[in-house]
């Protein structure tokens, strides 16, 4: 999202990426096309702004016309396909199919379009990159440069929820669809799911004053509460999405979880996809961390590589459990940061200050106020390199008495937990709620484990990496290697936590001792195969 422009708000972004997205097609093509006579074929209906080709079950087009305007053109030549022994469901969208007329004279002769990469690259080739380069903290900048959304995938998720919105469209007019999240908060991973919210509040008519002798009010169907509300509108989101949106194939509906959802995936752009509705609160998260990550240079490559590293190591996963989520590993890396000294973000409670009236929002209840103007946020004074705060990061949680106190970035200090989980952080607008209330014992000494390993690794690593050719990876890249996770989770019995180089220290002397007693019974081995001949 920040690809555009950093000094823009969150939702002055929002709004250029959706009319971007508004004035776009997507259009599944041949591999073999040509793209000059492709580009002046959709030419003759308006200035096209941005076309790229991608791959997602066969090859793609991403078209953005300079004019609304141009998209009511192409679709007045738009044929309704025939089929031999099928039938079409004739609902018209912008996702279309360019068909050669005449395939044999055309694909011959011309070469594959040249795609763009929509996923990551695997680990083994992130660890030889990383390993290159002359410093950690350049290891970091390059790990969140090699994973962060591109600037056309975040066009393809901006238009993917404006081809939700034109199903929707269809009871809801006055709708949106928009992306929360990873895809808008500046941590977004190339590859990562597309979370989506139904938004019905721009619905007008709400709260008008009375002006004459009449009133006129829209005839409503009532229900119980706004929770009902949200899981009937989801219900048929989902019979919607499932029998009349092409290419969005496995739907479901999760309808009694806390936060209603429907959950699918889109075939044509590959993304798997999560649509809430009416969740404000998550959007006021996502503007946070967005705000967080424009503050300081040094946060977004420290969150990269705090992901990465979680995700290798299976602390994290992308399946549902008792491991830790993304969104409560960043929370922790907000926290460490606001405890530093000096601090080099401010707490929520300071953003609140410096809020004026146009920043003022509550939602259901919970306080969501903070500063959105950038300008107004003093710059803090810290001046420690990467390749130190993520040494820090592991020091700072490998000692932390989770089994005492609970994170909290609104007040940016610990406190005394209020229940038993094992790992508390308090969600920053609903105060009531632990985030990370689904991790596990086993899970958190495991996280602890291994962050102790990997201060270690780091504090022998030093800042630069070794001289002479960089074949073995060392600095962060060691820390993305098995042997971390084998080093850090050997024990699963409780013990009393220490200092990971005293630990290492142990191990090492264990060692010598295992290798010196190895050497004995070798010998006696010999002397009695000697003696025995």
């Amino acid at each position: 999202l920040e690809a555009i422009d950093e000094r823009k708000s969150f939702y002055t972004l929002l709004e250029e990426r959706q009319a971007q997205s508004e004035r776009s097609v997507l259009i599944s093509c041949p591999p073999k096309i040509n793209e000059n006579i492709f580009f002046k074929y959709l030419s003759r209906h308006g200035e096209i702004n941005t076309c790229f080709f991608y791959e997602s079950f066969g090859v793609y087009a991403v078209v953005e016309f300079s004019k609304k305007e141009s998209v009511a053109s192409l679709h007045d030549g738009i044929g309704i396909p025939s089929f031999q022994n099928e039938a079409t469901v004739p609902f018209k969208s912008r996702l279309v199919s360019l068909r050669l007329n005449n395939p044999a004279n055309q694909t011959n002769s011309q070469p594959a379009v040249q795609c763009l990469k929509q996923s990551s690259i695997p680990i083994n080739e992130l660890i030889q990159k990383i390993s290159k380069v002359d410093s950690i903290d350049q290891q970091l900048h390059t790990l969140m440069n090699v994973y962060q959304l591109t600037d056309e995938n975040i066009r393809l998720r901006f238009l993917v929820c404006s081809l939700l919105k034109d199903i929707a469209a269809a009871y809801f007019p006055e709708c949106s669809i928009m992306p929360f999240g990873s895809t808008v908060n500046g941590f977004g991973k190339l590859g990562c799911d597309l979370d989506m919210i139904l938004d019905l509040d721009r619905i007008r008519g709400r709260n008008l004053k009375a002006a004459g002798p009449f009133s006129l009010e829209y005839q409503m169907k009532r229900v119980s509460s706004e929770r009902s509300v949200t899981q009937r509108i989801l219900s048929v989101m989902g019979e919607c999405i499932d029998e009349f949106g092409p290419g969005c194939v496995g739907v479901q509906k999760i309808l009694n979880a806390r936060c209603p959802l429907l959950r699918f995936s889109h075939q044509p752009s590959g993304f798997q996809c999560d649509l809430t509705a009416n969740n404000r609160v998550a959007v006021k998260s996502s503007e946070l961390l967005f705000l967080y990550g424009s503050l300081d240079p040094r946060v977004r490559p420290l969150v990269f590589s705090v992901r990465c590293w979680a995700r290798v190591h299976g602390i994290t996963s992308s399946i549902p459990g008792a491991w830790l989520t993304n969104f409560s590993l960043t929370m922790m890396v907000m926290f460490f940061l606001q405890r530093r000294s000096p601090p080099i973000i401010p707490t929520l409670d300071q953003l609140k200050n410096l809020a004026g009236p146009e920043d003022k929002s509550v939602i259901e209840g919970n306080d969501c106020t903070f500063v959105r103007d950038i300008s107004k946020i003093k710059a803090q004074e810290n001046t420690e390199t990467l390749g130190h705060l993520l040494q820090e990061f592991f020091e700072f949680y490998g000692n932390f008495a989770f089994s005492k106190l609970s994170i909290n970035i609104r007040k940016g200090k610990e406190q005394n937990k209020p229940e038993t989980s094992p790992l508390h952080i308090q969600n920053p607008f609903e105060p009531s709620l632990n985030v990370s209330k689904n991790v596990n014992m086993t899970q958190m000494e495991r996280f602890v484990a291994l962050a102790q390993e990997s201060a270690w690794v780091l504090q022998q690593a030093g800042g630069k990496g070794p001289t002479g050719t960089r074949d073995q990876p060392w600095g962060l890249a060691s820390l993305l290697l098995p042997s971390i996770s084998q080093a850090g989770g050997k024990s699963k019995k409780k013990r009393k936590m220490e200092p990971a180089s005293q630990r290492i220290k142990s191990l090492l002397e264990s060692l010598k001792t295992n290798k010196s007693q190895g050497n004995s019974t070798e010998k006696n081995k010999r002397t009695v195969s000697s003696s025995s001949h």
